[in-house]
């Protein structure tokens, strides 16, 4: 086998048939195999998989246990050389497996790669090539001065903007939307964080990938459409709370000893007061 395709569902059905039945049209000599695991859906996700592509490989959990344990059971039942994280709510090109595992297999120290993600309007989902959220780079991010100055370097150190999105780079993270994983990598390193519930497991797997020696790389030679956010839609305060939570343990698994105690205080303070806002922000929107 060369390639296994995780695919987790949560009540996403139309887009997880939908990336299904593209990845199906794939034109590609690989073999690839297709493991879903549904999180708890009460959409009828499992039926409809089962009843339209009864080759899937299915995984069903009686409840959400999140997107890094359900890739975790993904790839325990995968069998190829290579592991495709892949969102419900993406579409793939008919070339998009063959164009990754050809550069993968001519490029034997990278570790994981990704494809060019584009939104349904066309644009670049800026999530596919990222640095790592250090106190600076989040400093600058946060306080608009990447945004202010988009083609330089210093100040975009986490979004990348200033890097030719049709190019290929060697950068800190990828995006869990499609993230293709060198076994050997996930042997050396081990899976997914499972302390993370459904942000931020991509960046952590990214840093250490890249602590273990391994090149992690933005491959844009072949583009997955990303319906961005479908399944997160539904638990909003969950959701803000997740992303929070994820920031503050990504700091203190690889920052929080590299960085004094009043960086540590200003980082932690900032994703406090950053949480505040953004649910604020949402209980007016609910009102409204």
């Amino acid at each position: 086998m060369d390639l296994s395709i995780i695919i987790v569902n949560y009540n996403t059905r139309q887009l997880t048939l939908d990336c299904i039945s593209s990845l199906l049209q794939s034109e590609t000599s690989y073999k690839y195999e297709i493991v879903l695991v549904d999180n708890g859906s009460s959409d009828g996700s499992v039926n409809a998989v089962r009843s339209q592509f009864p080759s899937v490989n299915i995984i069903v959990n009686t409840e959400n246990v999140g997107f890094s344990k359900a890739n975790n059971q993904g790839i325990q039942r995968a069998t190829g050389r290579y592991v495709l994280l892949l969102n419900s709510d993406t579409v793939v090109e008919p070339s998009t497996l063959s164009a990754m595992i050809d550069f993968m297999d001519r490029n034997p120290d990278v570790g994981t790669s990704g494809c060019k993600l584009v939104l349904p309007d066309g644009t670049l989902d800026e999530a596919c090539k990222r640095g790592f959220p250090t106190p600076l780079a989040s400093f600058y991010y946060a306080f608009g001065f990447s945004r202010r100055f988009p083609n330089e370097p210093k100040y975009n150190q986490y979004k990348l903007s200033h890097l030719n999105p049709n190019e290929v780079h060697e950068v800190d993270c990828l995006v869990g939307a499609f993230m293709i994983v060198r076994r050997e990598v996930i042997q050396q390193i081990g899976g997914l964080d499972e302390n993370f519930f459904m942000y931020g497991e991509d960046i952590d797997w990214c840093y250490r990938i890249k602590e273990a020696g391994w090149k992690v790389v933005y491959y844009p030679k072949t583009t997955v459409i990303h319906y961005k956010g479908a399944s997160s839609r539904r638990k909003p305060l969950k959701i803000i709370y997740e992303f929070h939570r994820a920031m503050v343990l990504f700091h203190r698994k690889h920052y929080s000893r590299k960085h004094s105690i009043v960086v540590n205080f200003l980082v932690y303070a900032g994703i406090s007061t950053k949480f505040l806002i953004s649910l604020m922000k949402n209980i007016m929107k609910n009102i409204i």
